[in-house]
């Protein structure tokens, strides 16, 4: 049965309308993201490994060499088990540093053009053959249907059409790092045609032909040569090499990277495809022999490549013959397209922009899609040129796939070091990708043009090594992987890595990586753009800036020189997926200039270790445990009540916690990385200059939103031990505490003043007392008086009433004085020198003018000259107490005693008495609010609490020493005021 080349023809461009269909209804969002972006979706697609080869050339392959066909198919399988230690690290990979393609990829890993270059030469050599393999299975398939269709306008109709929908659907956006997905679902359709196709002809074979699964049983056992030729090089022959090639090229080949890579969907399609993509191939592979047999019980002539056509058509299908044709246009034209999608990028970025075409002036971006339009169509014709001066005899289908199979099996040691040998170096790489691809192009591309089989000597050299010289597969893969592995582990083990293929290696092989050192010298956003200007232009370059800060959620107002260094390397980073790792690097770095001899700051060295724990928190053992830990301590300091800022060694903050946030109302977000001095007012002054004082605590008093405020500073340095004892401990930063005592100062100072009344009305009866005496003595004198006439007698008799005149001013000064202390309402007292021989004298005379205090002699054993320093008034309140509280212990007749002395720069004040004492249960509540000893009404309980309050806001201390009927010492502590130095 013949049918006519129109049929075909229109057949061909009504299945490729179809496509062009899918493919825009899925750009335009017709067709929903979960349908695109599904997992079976993604899994379908990647059958786009099943090329023409696979349909048409699979079984003349299993003709000649029985079930081995089948290893090529499950080294694609192997491939998925490989899933977690292969394919999901390099997603990773390529998502996270934008690596759109195997070039960039080994670029990255192996720093340098020449790297780049060398793998893009390597691919497009081995992609030649295969592109033409395609072009000449849709040919030949047209002309077993039509025998007068014209092969030159079938193959160039065919290369014309892919061009369009290339350039259509595959080129559409600026750069390769945005997913395509009209194109991903237009290849998913393919897969799934071409499946179908094969199925259905199988099934057909089985039922039309044999008559049944009974027929081709008995037909079967009437030809047991035909099952015997199947099994018989499956036993002879050996399959090991078939499998390492095909599990290589199910990720390694331009479009099976690409589509299993760069156009993977968001979400997690990779478990699915482990089951997916195997089960897609099975189904196709079952076919396989169907079609052979059927073939062979037709006595059909010719190769059987084409039997899947030639079977439906010996036996009047045309309808099925037809969806035969179009399975193979689906499988020969899903490869062209997304091969070339593949390689034109990457020849884009290692063979054109090298050479300063990026440099060229106008629009970049318009030019960079121009340029891979271009290559599109310069790849496939260049495939339909080596198709049209190869001798079509020289090879099968499935000999240019193995070609092509075995030249990309010599990027295995180079991923394997690239993944797991942060030893490997690009030295290595490199010398051993060329010796093996050396060897691939003289054991099997050029027999392709000369069709002399393999050279004598290698000849020999498989006999003697065991090999088949039939078929020259397994030498070629074995001798050119060889000598591969062995130049790349020898020269990486006798090179050493530069520190950037040090530190590309650590990301690659999933190790920590180290931080990068130095700061940005561009001190703004804006700066970046007038930078990166003159490099990609000035609209590219407001563009990339644009993105990435986006992508950070930074603004142009950002100063921090964390920030802006993370802005550089996201730039280069997204650049990477546009002009490739290399030339990325270099316009960064030519562009946006990192000083090395800065200081990384804290803040991002802190980020850096908090990502890697978190990176390792899934991970048992003791990161887990020092993950769970740092996690506990930033819940606490971030939870403090009091504000925490700790900073690095350069005044860079680095923690800003949540109570520091809401006191002074700057996020931690926009503080983190900023230097002190860089803080809007008052908080950048205060904080940088107590951060560089001589003072490790003060007080200080600000105006905030209206109030004043008082604050207390406390300072801690962080200093790190050198390596050696000769070696001095160095700062590397410090933490700084910003407690707010606003309200605590105004709460001590009611309570203060509380405690001055009930004072006052313990007291007012003795006060009463000690005024009563010299007014009786003032009033007898002064009747006295009347009668006296010496002027003598008046004279001492006006000195004795203006003698017990004074005394009373004097009680009456001391107890307003006392009462009206402390109602400051929390502002600072002033601190000066107190002479404590005074103070103490009248804190005995107020504390005896008490109801107990007659009966209770008070004596200070103070030395003149003695002095400390504080506030006059709140150390009186203190002494005072103090002494309430030793009168009212002592019994009747009792004594109650303050010595005071110098201990260094210190003070020391006890007040002892003669009481009862305290008992040991009770020692450590006595200075507990509301906590007192004595009677209901006769206490209050704030006492001591206050006693301790003011000691400790003077920097001292109050200690009680005590046995039950012993008496009580209270010892008070504080600082003494140093003898002013001489002058003059």
């Amino acid at each position: 049965m013949i049918l006519d080349l129109g049929t075909l023809v229109v057949a061909a461009l009504i299945y490729l309308l179809v496509l062009f269909l899918i493919a825009y209804a899925a750009e335009r969002g017709r067709i929903p993201s979960r349908v695109t972006q599904h997992p079976l979706a993604y899994a379908l697609a990647l059958g786009v490994y099943a090329t023409s080869w696979s349909y048409f050339g699979s079984i003349g392959y299993a003709s000649q060499h029985g079930f081995r066909y089948l290893a090529i198919y499950l080294g694609a399988t192997l491939s998925c088990l490989l899933v977690p230690v292969l394919w999901r690290p390099m997603l990773k990979l390529t998502r996270e540093l934008q690596l759109t393609s195997l070039a960039d990829l080994f670029a990255f890993r192996y720093p340098g053009q020449a790297t780049g270059t060398g793998v893009t030469l390597v691919l497009l050599a081995g992609t030649l053959p295969y592109l033409a393999l395609q072009v000449r299975a849709v040919v030949e398939s047209a002309r077993v249907l039509s025998p007068s269709a014209s092969a030159t306008l079938l193959g160039l109709g065919f290369c014309v059409t892919t061009i369009v929908f290339s350039v259509l659907f595959g080129a559409r956006y600026v750069t390769p790092r945005e997913r395509h997905e009209g194109l991903a679902l237009a290849i998913a359709f393919e897969s799934l045609v071409k499946g179908v196709a094969l199925v259905l002809v199988a099934a057909w074979a089985v039922t039309s032909i044999f008559g049944g699964p009974g027929g081709l049983q008995a037909w079967l056992d009437a030809h047991p040569e035909a099952l015997r030729a199947m099994q018989q090089p499956a036993r002879e022959s050996s399959w090991a090499s078939m499998l390492v090639i095909s599990c290589a090229a199910a990720f390694l080949i331009p479009r099976q990277y690409h589509v299993a890579f760069t156009e993977s969907p968001e979400r997690d399609a990779l478990s699915t495809a482990t089951w997916a993509f195997p089960l897609l191939l099975l189904l196709m592979n079952m076919a396989v022999p169907l079609v052979l047999w059927a073939g062979a019980a037709l006595g059909l002539p010719g190769p059987a490549d084409f039997h899947v056509l030639a079977v439906p058509a010996a036996r009047g299908a045309p309808a099925l013959a037809l969806l035969a044709f179009l399975g193979g246009i689906s499988a020969s034209s899903a490869m062209v397209i997304v091969t070339t999608l593949a390689m034109a990028p990457m020849c884009l970025t290692h063979l054109v922009l090298p050479l300063g075409y990026a440099r060229a002036p106008g629009n970049l971006y318009r030019r960079l899609l121009w340029a891979r339009r271009v290559l599109i169509a310069a790849i496939i014709l260049a495939g339909y040129g080596f198709y049209l001066l190869l001798d079509k005899r020289a090879a099968g289908l499935v000999d240019l796939g193995l070609i092509a199979f075995v030249g990309v099996a010599q990027f295995i040691p180079g991923l394997l070091g690239l993944l797991f040998w942060p030893r490997a170096t690009r030295t290595g790489f490199l010398v051993g990708l060329a010796a093996g691809t050396t060897l691939w192009t003289v054991l099997l591309l050029r027999p392709l043009w000369t069709g002399e089989g393999l050279p004598h000597e290698a000849t020999a050299l498989a006999a003697l090594l065991g090999f088949s010289t039939h078929e020259p597969w397994g030498f070629a893969t074995f001798t050119s992987l060889t000598l591969n592995t062995l130049a790349f582990t020898g020269l990486s083990l006798v090179t050493r890595s530069s520190p950037e293929e040090a530190e590309a290696a650590r990301l690659c092989a999933r190790e920590a990586p180290s931080l990068v050192a130095g700061n940005v010298t561009a001190s703004s956003p804006d700066e970046f753009r007038r930078q990166l200007a003159p490099v990609l232009g000035p609209d590219a370059a407001t563009a990339e800036l644009d993105r990435a800060l986006a992508e950070l959620g930074l603004s142009y107002g950002e100063r921090r020189p964390v920030e802006l260094r993370r802005l550089r390397d996201h730039i280069e980073r997204n650049l990477s997926g546009l002009l490739g790792p290399v030339l990325a690097r270099l316009a960064v770095s030519e562009a946006l200039q990192v000083d090395p001899s800065a200081r990384t700051a804290l803040a991002e060295q802190l980020r850096f270790v908090e990502e890697r724990l978190r990176d390792a928190r899934g991970m048992p053992g003791p990161v887990r445990e020092l993950e769970a830990v740092r996690r506990y301590l930033q819940r606490i300091l971030e939870e403090l009540p009091l504000g925490a800022c700790a900073l690095g060694p350069d005044q860079d903050v680095v923690i800003w916690n949540a109570a520091l946030e809401r006191l002074s109302g700057l996020r931690s977000e926009d503080v983190r990385g900023q230097t002190l001095t860089r803080l809007p007012e008052p908080w950048g002054g205060l904080l940088s200059g107590f951060a560089s004082g001589p003072d490790a605590d003060a007080e200080t008093q600000l105006r905030l939103d209206g109030r004043e405020r008082i604050l207390r500073l406390h300072r801690s340095l962080a200093t790190l031990s050198g390596s050696t004892k000769e070696e001095p401990e160095r700062t590397e930063g410090a933490v700084l505490l910003v407690e707010d005592l606003t309200e605590r100062k105004a709460m001590d100072a009611r309570l203060a003043h509380q405690d001055r009344l009930a004072s006052v009305g313990r007291v007012a009866a003795g006060v009463a007392h000690e005024i009563g005496n010299p007014l009786t003595a003032i009033t007898s004198v002064a009747q006295n008086l009347r009668y006296e006439e010496d002027p003598a007698e008046m004279h001492e008799r006006v000195g004795l009433i203006l003698q017990q005149a004074r005394r009373i001013d004097a009680i009456v000064r001391a107890l307003v004085t006392f009462s009206h202390a402390g109602v400051s309402g929390g502002q600072n007292e002033p601190v000066t020198r107190v002479p404590l021989a005074p103070l103490l004298t009248e804190a005995a005379q107020l504390a005896r003018l008490g109801r107990k205090g007659a009966d209770v002699t008070c004596v200070s054993h103070c030395p003149e000259g003695l002095e400390g320093v504080g506030n006059p008034q709140r150390l009186g309140q203190v002494f005072v107490n103090l002494v309430t509280n030793a009168i009212d212990a002592s019994p009747p007749g009792g004594r109650v005693e303050l010595f005071a002395e110098e201990a260094d720069e210190q003070v020391r004040i006890r007040v002892v008495d003669q009481g009862h004492g305290i008992p040991p249960e009770l020692a450590q509540r006595i200075f507990e609010p509301f906590f007192t000893t004595k009677q209901p009404g006769e206490g209050t309980g704030l006492g001591l609490a206050l006693v301790s309050s003011i000691v400790r806001e003077h920097g001292g201390t109050v200690e009680v020493d005590s046995q039950p009927g012993a008496g009580a010492t209270f010892t008070v502590v504080l600082p003494r005021a140093m003898a002013p130095r001489a002058t003059g």
